[in-house]
């Protein structure tokens, strides 16, 4: 009688880190079959049954044309932000030479080769203080499947890095006039946000929403079996606000009604999304909604993602909660306040495994 070969989860995912050259490195070698490690759980397992690969919704995303006028605009921002949780932007006034600049440098670090001696094994790291870094999975030893990514993550506020510290490939004008018109973009987006609460403009700015900035260069190889991994699992942000620039090829799905649906590219917009400690602000007024990026056999995929959140420093006395100019007795606080530090702290302890709002839930009243 065969005995099925042994299986240790720890050792592969460490022979995985090992490799300094994450995801394409696994392509790069000629690998047809996807490794266990980045296999979708079998069936009866909970996280399977939230990855399932249901057919995508024929609903569409809100796009709004921010150059519109601005009562309607902040009308639409509402309902989608309510409703949706997602929306994409066009008429933001960002240059399209600036996105393409953007989206060319980062396919480029991804494609450069890995490896013991190369840019990517020099910044390759899990440590969380380091401004720039790239790895497999942020989560790779604590979410029970490893997704089909590898990242690229540069800290852009407070303490940008230093020229040297970037990749050879990653152009500091480049990469610097995309984090400052995208920066501008969220600013932006805020006062459309503080207005569709009835705030003034700059509430959520005044709380420090945008004071911390995180770009993520996110890179999906083909897979050669689709059907059993995941690019990303299903999660909802942990932030206060997302904006995602994607490439043609699409991926990205978001759970409406419950039911996937895809949020197909549009050339020239952005995509953004409400993260969990502004639903927790909101008291439910604005929804983070989960999404998930499925893989593909196609081409490489490549998406930037802008992170805004608050100024993360350890000693920040600084106590989030449903914002008060909200509440009433009829409308009671949902959630209790928390510091950034303790809500990102639970988040990255859970990872990105599929379950439902995790984090988000245990901060509810």
């Amino acid at each position: 009688m065969s005995v099925a070969p042994s299986y240790d989860r720890t050792d592969e995912l460490r022979a995985l880190d090992t490799t300094l050259a994450g995801v394409r490195g696994l392509v790069a070698s000629g690998v047809k079959q996807v490794p266990r490690i980045f296999r979708v759980p079998c069936p009866e397992e909970p996280l399977h049954q939230a990855q399932q690969r249901r057919p995508a919704a024929a609903a569409t995303v809100p796009v709004i044309n921010l150059s519109g006028d601005r009562a309607a605009v902040v009308d639409a921002v509402r309902g989608a932000a309510a409703e949706w949780g997602f929306f994409q932007v066009t008429g933001h006034g960002v240059p399209e030479q600036v996105m393409s600049a953007a989206v060319a440098a980062m396919r480029a670090f991804h494609e450069a080769d890995g490896g013991e001696g190369s840019d990517k094994a020099r910044l390759y790291s899990r440590e969380p203080q380091k401004a720039v870094k790239y790895h497999c999975n942020f989560d790779l030893y604590q979410s029970p499947v490893a997704n089909w990514r590898d990242t690229l993550y540069l800290r852009m506020a407070p303490d940008p890095p230093a020229a040297d510290e970037l990749p050879a490939e990653i152009s500091r004008d480049a990469i610097f006039e995309y984090a400052k018109q995208v920066k501008d973009l969220g600013d932006r987006l805020l006062e459309l946000l503080s207005e569709s609460l009835g705030l003034k403009p700059s509430y959520l700015a005044d709380i420090e929403c945008n004071q911390g900035q995180i770009i993520v260069g996110h890179y999906y190889p083909p897979c050669p079996q689709p059907e059993v991994a995941i690019g990303t699992s299903r999660h909802s942000d942990s932030g206060f606000l997302t904006i995602l620039l994607q490439d043609g090829v699409g991926g990205l799905q978001i759970l409406h009604d419950d039911q996937w649906v895809d949020v197909t590219p549009t050339p020239g917009a952005f995509i953004v999304n409400i993260g969990d400690l502004l639903q927790l602000i909101s008291n439910d007024k604005f929804s983070s909604v989960e999404h998930r990026v499925v893989a593909k056999d196609a081409e490489p995929r490549v998406s930037i993602v802008f992170f805004f959140n608050t100024r993360f420093h350890p000693a920040s006395t600084r106590m989030y909660g449903p914002i008060k100019e909200l509440l009433s007795e009829e409308n009671p606080p949902l959630y209790k306040e928390t510091l950034v530090r303790e809500f990102y702290a639970r988040y990255h302890s859970i990872g990105l495994d599929g379950k439902q709002k995790t984090a988000l839930a245990d901060f509810r009243l």
